[in-house]
């Protein structure tokens, strides 16, 4: 089962992991409301879709006042989205996120999936966030850090350590992605997830990590488990 963005954050936020503010909207009028109540100058419309590549598919847009807001809002809920990983379908948007605008220092990649050749839990990370990290692994694998999580013991942080140094990221991320990390593992061995994916992940204008994206995939097999 997939799970839409402003679903996947709500998670995120439930388990402490930092996401942008950000409203759900399915009619234009909706979105102007939730941009009022966000505040600010500037917002994010993020059509609402189970796809990465969005954006290069115009369904993410930086807008400065409340008529782009509401313009942007119906264009996207009147447009269906296709990108490399749609398998040709166009989908429709029924919804669109609206989220503050976030200044954005660095973009690096992180996710969680189950490794199933390892037989275990595996984190992927990369300073190339942002973009088709699949692309990435192709022509520089050498830019993806890998760290599995033993079955017994679990996530430990020294393995965070591993994965933000790795990075290159400064002792202060290193601390915040140690955190993000775990809860991260948290969640996903709390909703029997299949699939967790931050991307980007970044760095933003006041120097902190921000998970300024989400997608999450869930087992289908462990719906029984988790009516909500």
């Amino acid at each position: 089962m997939n799970f839409h963005e402003y679903q996947a954050k709500e998670l995120f936020a439930a388990y402490g992991i930092p996401v942008p503010a950000g409203t759900i909207a399915r009619t234009p009028d909706e979105a102007v409301i939730a941009a009022q109540g966000l505040g600010g100058h500037a917002w994010v419309v993020k059509a609402q879709v189970h796809a990465g590549g969005r954006g290069k598919a115009g369904g993410v847009k930086l807008v400065r006042n409340l008529n782009e807001v509401r313009s942007e809002a119906n264009r996207m809920l009147n447009m269906r989205v296709t990108t490399y990983q749609t398998g040709g379908l166009a989908l429709p948007v029924d919804s669109v996120l609206i989220a503050e605008a976030i200044d954005i220092e660095t973009e690096l990649y992180l996710s969680v999936l189950i490794d199933r050749v390892n037989r275990c839990v595996t984190f992927m990370g990369s300073a190339a966030g942002g973009v088709d990290i699949e692309q990435v692994a192709v022509d520089e694998p050498e830019k993806i850090v890998t760290v599995q999580v033993d079955n017994t013991t679990g996530f430990q942080a020294f393995q965070a350590r591993q994965m933000g140094f790795g990075m290159g990221l400064s002792t202060k991320h290193v601390r915040q992605l140690t955190r993000i990390m775990a809860a991260l593992y948290r969640l996903f061995m709390d909703k029997d997830l299949s699939l967790m994916e931050v991307n980007p992940l970044i760095i933003g204008g006041n120097d902190n990590l921000l998970a300024l994206d989400a997608k999450i995939n869930m087992d289908d097999n462990a719906l029984f488990r988790h009516p909500e």
